[in-house]
């Protein structure tokens, strides 16, 4: 018997990303029912972004924290025809989805954080930064660690934005629809990043919130984690590791200790 056979399981990746999460649990026999909390959008101008990619040359560090910036990025590099001009870059990425999305590019990653987390990648390059002039590409709406400890460890620090997350407000009937039929209700909630929580509690509205008591909340990582709570929700249940395969993991230990 598949350790999740029976269990009901949320996804609320964008709808694009969702594939390899869904996958991975319905091989455990999980019905997945898959409802976006964020949509993926091309930012409201390119002109931050391909400054920077035009002044390649002036950089030495290059730090990608997902596979939407790497995707976005090397679309606006192809338009622009300025993809032999990362091969003087060092590459750090957070996490192995943004690693592989990089090298699937023919591009090498110099450091991957121990931990996939932007305090990790910090650790990981504090020393190696100093008087050195780095590019972050991530999203709008991200936390600023990244370029605030880089500039405090001595490092020349520009971001820029190459994609935005949004709430769908598609989503919204499906979810609360969802949570209210006892039928399709989910036993498990998945979230794999801090958008993910504020857009599910934007769809749902706080009057919601209430019903979610017999549902377990599950979390990629301590960020995420730190999201549900600020946000007055629990967390049920959390990734060791910081990835998908984690969070699969830990909802199988979960749903098998019970």
């Amino acid at each position: 018997m598949r350790s999740l056979s029976g269990v009901r399981i949320l996804v609320g990746r964008a709808r694009h990303q969702a594939g390899a999460l869904s996958g991975e649990l319905r091989k455990l026999g999980a019905t997945v029912l898959e409802i976006p909390f964020i949509e993926i959008r091309k930012p409201r101008s390119f002109k931050p972004l391909d400054s920077a990619l035009k002044s390649l040359a002036e950089y030495e560090w290059l730090i990608l924290t997902s596979a939407n910036g790497v995707e976005a990025m090397w679309e606006r590099l192809a338009r622009l025809r300025l993809r032999k001009n990362l091969k003087h870059l060092k590459i750090a990425a957070i996490g192995p989805a943004t690693k592989k999305a990089i090298e699937q590019r023919g591009m090498k990653v110099d450091v991957v954080p121990k931990e996939y987390v932007a305090e990790s990648v910090v650790r990981s390059l504090r020393r190696r930064v100093k008087e050195k002039r780095v590019l972050l590409v991530r999203a709008k709406v991200a936390r600023d660690v990244i370029p605030r400890e880089l500039h405090r460890a001595g490092a020349q620090v520009n971001v820029v934005e190459a994609y935005e997350t949004v709430v769908p407000r598609s989503s919204r009937a499906r979810l609360q629809s969802a949570l209210k039929n006892p039928r399709r209700r989910p036993h498990v909630v998945t979230f794999t990043s801090s958008s993910t929580v504020r857009n599910f509690v934007a769809l749902i509205g706080t009057r919601q919130i209430v019903n979610l008591d017999e549902i377990r909340l599950a979390s990629i990582g301590p960020v995420t984690s730190s999201t549900l709570r600020e946000l007055g929700l629990r967390v049920d249940i959390e990734a060791k590791e910081f990835t998908i395969p984690g969070l699969v993991a830990a909802i199988r230990h979960a749903v098998e200790s019970v």
